[in-house]
């Protein structure tokens, strides 16, 4: 199928590689360099947090022992040692009772001590709250850090986008393009906020945790890790079967959203053919490859939390029978215990923690890679530094034996000569694809020349920077581009410099729109949104046509410029351009040849090639290949009256 649709379908080519996962990972780490003293401080603030968190079990352990031992001293009688107590009850064969004893500092006929209680429980308080407060000024960093690494990304991004050159776009969708740079983007924001610091306060807390109870038990420590391998098999193999979903899932948002960009901007044409069930039937195709994609990432990553629950269930069932067993032997006290259940659950909630953020993570390493892809594509030849100038800027251009090709295998222009002297009006023409546009493309280094040059008052352009070629060099387009703003906003975007509003209207006058934009309701500051709404096509085509005029070039290049107006206006324009091309080189591509017959010099393209070159009348007598286009369209004219 041809056009968009044709195109929609076959779209995403450039983009069909597998996932560097670790690559992409470590480059996204990687634009945290700049941030190494938030992040340090970052780190500081976690580490000591983390180790007043796993520190608070054991004090609160403590204040368990405290109460058991003043519950079980308040029983026994006073008077006698804590060995005696222990020795009468194993005479009394109460063994395995006095062994769980032993592992308690209790005092005969002594109760609880409330005062100690109390300052364990106050040190245990206020060690929770510094931890808090510490993590409440590690996650502000993180914020930090993570914002402001978005926000150098989007301008690498922004600088990236101004540096490709045109074969770029050309080869991509223009949705495509702009999901990347903003939701691609805004994905990695997000990631990189919900995941960063969570992830690193999991992993401290997993290594502080398990300090602790080492330090506590260092059989208990061994029974907990026996889960540790289970768990890591548990999150190797759901991320790997999940990842290539969410890479899936983020190529074919772009996908989706090239498509809405382009039957949004083509709307009138879709109605116009009949193509509405055509566009939904291709939207409903690719939402559902969305939905399928975004269905089985998220739920196989969403496996992971859950089997990971049953594996820290199984983890905390095997710590409790262990540790009921040394309670009973009198290895370890009740408090102890208690802190290590506790840390138990503080080891698996951020291995779980972790297991469930991989969503989160794999989701945005993808987006990570759409946009290092992005900018790691090949990008224009750099300008020189410093540029050459022409010593006088007067508009002598020369093309010296230029050739070019968009596709390597297929030539287009081959050893292309061409002299124009400053002042002079050259008309190009010819059938479509002969390769017209392309010859005005190289002159203003759109696209780079495959063999030759091209010189500006001498200079090669490649030597100059494009800003200095370019600011030399006033273009009208058969494709207007308006922006969203005033007219006079539009109008002025031609000139480098600030500009009066006599400047913008004189400009205006030239080009013969003064007396439409007037009779709008609000003149020179009607606002037009970037579809140009409001305004006919042919009023679109003069208001880009004055801001050529008020940017003052001395090469003027005019593509179809006149295509969209009317007879009246065409002629009204061409005057104007004979007057604002008065000592200025042109170049004027054209289809109705009734507007180029005053040029200077007529070239006639066919295959990348000039076929015939002369003056109108000159080309008509040599009753050529001018001749003949001349002739077909005098005779279409002829049939059109008839």
């Amino acid at each position: 199928m041809a056009g968009p649709m044709g195109r929609m379908m076959a779209g995403g080519g450039p983009d069909q590689h597998s996932m560097d996962f670790k690559g992409s990972g470590k480059r996204l780490l990687s634009q945290f360099k700049p941030e190494r003293a938030t992040m340090a401080g970052m780190l500081v603030a976690v580490v000591v947090s983390v180790g007043l968190s796993v520190v608070g079990p054991k004090i609160l352990g403590r204040a368990t022992d405290l109460v058991f031992a003043g519950i079980i001293g308040r029983q026994m009688p006073a008077g006698a040692t804590k060995e005696q107590v222990l020795q009468s009850m194993r005479e009394r064969g109460e063994g395995g009772v006095a062994d769980m004893l032993s592992g308690t500092d209790f005092t005969p006929g002594k109760g609880i001590d409330f005062t100690a209680v109390g300052n364990v429980l106050l040190l245990a308080l206020c060690t929770f709250l510094v931890a808090g407060l510490l993590m409440a000024v590690a996650t502000r960093l993180v914020n930090r850090a993570v914002n402001k690494t978005v926000y150098r990304m989007r301008e690498d991004l922004q600088s990236k986008l101004s540096r490709l050159p045109l074969s770029y776009f050309d080869k991509r969708q223009r949705g495509e393009v702009l999901s990347r740079a903003t939701n691609d983007i805004d994905n990695i924001g997000q990631t990189l906020q919900q995941s960063m610091g969570q992830l690193i306060n999991s992993l401290l807390t997993i290594v502080g945790v398990l300090a602790m109870m080492f330090w506590v038990s260092w059989l208990l420590a061994l029974v907990a890790l026996v889960t540790v391998p289970l768990s890591f098999f548990v999150a190797t193999r759901v991320g790997k079967r999940s990842q290539p979903h969410f890479v899936q899932q983020w190529r074919t948002t772009g996908k989706l959203n090239a498509h809405i960009e382009e039957m949004y901007t083509g709307h009138t044409l879709v109605k116009v053919f009949g193509r509405q069930e055509e566009s939904a039937a291709q939207f409903a195709e690719e939402n559902e490859k969305l939905y399928e994609a975004g269905f089985k990432a998220q739920f196989n990553s969403g496996v992971m939390q859950p089997l990971m629950m049953f594996v820290s269930n199984l983890n905390y069932v095997l710590v409790a029978v262990v540790g009921g067993l040394r309670v009973a032997s009198g290895s370890l006290s009740i408090g102890d215990v208690q802190a290590f259940v506790q840390y138990s659950r503080q080891f698996s909630m951020p291995l779980t923690q972790v297991a469930s953020m991989a969503n989160l993570v794999q989701s945005g390493v993808a987006s990570a890679e759409r946009i290092f892809e992005l900018l790691d594509a090949d990008e224009q030849q750099a300008d020189p530094v410093p540029g050459v100038r022409p010593k006088e800027l007067r508009g002598r251009v020369a093309l010296e034996n230029v050739s070019f090709r968009y596709d390597p295998e297929k030539p287009l222009i081959e050893d292309l000569s061409l002299k124009v002297e400053p002042g002079h009006t050259v008309a190009i023409v010819g059938p479509t694809g002969a390769g017209k546009t392309t010859l005005v493309n190289l002159l203003m280094r759109f696209y780079e020349v495959s063999g030759g040059r091209i010189t500006l008052d001498g200079v090669d352009v490649a030597k100059m920077s494009r800003d200095e070629l370019r600011a030399g060099i006033g273009m009208v387009l058969q494709d207007t581009w308006l922006f969203g703003g005033t007219i006079a906003d539009n109008i002025a975007y031609g000139a480098a410099r600030d500009v009066t509003r006599g400047e913008i209207e004189e400009a205006a006058r030239a080009a013969h729109a003064d007396r439409f934009i007037r009779t709008l309701p609000d003149g020179y500051d009607t606002v037009i949104d970037d579809e140009g709404s409001g305004v006919s096509a042919g009023e679109k085509q003069l208001i880009t046509i004055a801001r050529a005029f008020l940017s003052d070039p001395v090469i003027l290049v005019l593509d179809e410029a006149t295509s969209s107006v009317d007879t009246r206006t065409e002629v009204l324009i061409q005057k104007a351009m004979a007057k604002l091309a008065h000592g200025r080189t042109s170049f004027v591509i054209a289809h109705r040849l009734s507007t180029i017959r005053d040029a200077d010099t007529i070239l006639v393209m066919e295959n990348g090639s000039i076929v015939e070159q002369g003056a109108h009348a000159e080309l008509l007598a040599a009753d050529g290949a001018y001749a003949r286009l001349y002739q077909a369209q005098f005779a279409q004219a002829v049939a059109e009256v008839d």
